[in-house]
């Protein structure tokens, strides 16, 4: 590394106000701070200095997704294998997937991350940093047989329309994630919908059984077949069809524990999102009409995109509630909604993606009301005192 160190030292005046690649600066100093701890200091003000900066925060997110990722990429072997009849070593069923998804994986920040850098050299700014867990993130969520250049185009949405266009990471109001997804799913439904694109293989037929139907939990539950779901085992540890890195709730939770031991994300927001969805489960399965509303309140949990939409979505530090009540209550909203909308809505079983952009929407709001009611609380208690 000392190496390493110093040849950086030795190029950096080159990439500096003078030299002869002064237009490459921003792009300089994204590679040295994702290297090295950075060396700037402050010349005024109070300040606090931490070596855990903004990139190395987003990297614990990063590896906190890791578990997921792995069991995704096995998961998408494991499922056209049984589609097709067929069987294979562990190690050939996360072959088979690595090959579909990384190639998502490698669009996604090849087109994320140049757009970033682009901007950032427009603006004469630094390289955000966001765009390493936004990057992951966006393939995670997507069915496996999504084509590419859709993968590029919604990275490209996601990042000019989400983002830059508000003045880039720490500004945007919605998740970037979750707007690549949803402009997927309402520009191409085809291909992020029905149950041929969760399943690699069934949307071209290549050798895929004629019973074998692809069909999601929160498909059959929304077709009213409740006696077709997985067994609760299946559904926690994730052998069920769906998005790439949202079928493991045993995975998810994994990342979770990093998150909260690591101070990364925030436990508020994972648990009340979790409340907010086991109240409205349970309010559901009292006032049942049809067999979805019929599903035990605590499964809804282990369905769909829940668990990872609560942990790696709403905890979004930039698009959530900053206020430690208002996480609060974001969570819980995130949570009520997003199974109301899957249960009521029989056209849209997921709802998780929707109740989080709603709730990114009205995160300031509720922080505003929260703030508020601080400050006249403060006001009475002070009016009283004298």
């Amino acid at each position: 590394m000392k190496s390493l160190r110093r040849y950086i030292d030795k190029i950096k005046p080159h990439f500096e106000k003078g030299g002869r690649f002064e237009k490459l600066e921003s792009t300089f100093e994204a590679f040295e701070s994702f290297l090295f701890v950075s060396n700037k200091v402050t010349s005024k003000g109070t300040h606090i200095r931490d070596a855990n900066d903004m990139k190395r925060t987003m990297i614990v997110v990063v590896i906190a997704l890791i578990p997921t990722i792995i069991f995704g990429m096995w998961n998408v072997g494991l499922q056209h294998f049984r589609a097709t009849g067929q069987e294979g070593t562990m190690l050939e069923l996360f072959w088979l997937g690595f090959i579909k998804v990384f190639p998502i994986i490698v669009v996604s920040y090849v087109v994320g991350l140049g757009i970033e850098f682009a901007f950032a050299q427009y603006r004469g700014h630094e390289v955000n940093e966001g765009f390493l867990v936004s990057g992951i993130l966006i393939p995670l969520v997507l069915p496996v047989d999504v084509p590419l250049w859709m993968v590029a185009v919604a990275t490209a949405f996601a990042v000019v329309i989400g983002k830059e266009v508000f003045g880039g990471t720490g500004m945007n109001i919605l998740n970037p994630a979750l707007t690549a997804r949803a402009f997927l799913f309402f520009a191409y439904p085809s291909y992020m919908s029905g149950n041929a694109v969760w399943t690699h293989g069934m949307m071209n037929g290549e050798g895929i059984i004629d019973s074998y139907s692809g069909a999601t939990p929160l498909a059959e539950a929304a077709a009213g077949n409740i006696s077709n779901l997985p067994s609760v085992a299946e559904m926690f540890f994730g052998t069920i069809s769906g998005s790439i890195g949202e079928t493991s709730t045993l995975a998810i939770l994994i990342g979770a524990a990093i998150l909260i031991i690591t101070g990364i994300g925030s436990a508020r927001i994972m648990i009340s999102t979790v409340i907010g969805g086991l109240v409205i489960g349970l309010l559901l399965n009292i006032f049942a009409v049809n067999p979805f509303m019929e599903i035990p309140f605590w499964q809804h949990l282990l369905l769909g995109g829940f668990a990872f939409g609560a942990v790696f979505m709403a905890t979004d530090p930039v698009s959530a509630s900053q206020t430690p009540k208002g996480k609060i209550i974001y969570g819980f909203l995130i949570g009520f909604l997003a199974i109301l909308i899957r249960v009521i809505n029989p056209a849209y079983p997921e709802g998780v993606m929707l109740a989080i952009l709603l709730m990114n929407v009205f995160a300031p709001l509720i922080d505003h009301y929260v703030i508020e009611g601080n400050i006249k609380k403060r006001l009475k208690r002070a009016k009283v005192k004298a």
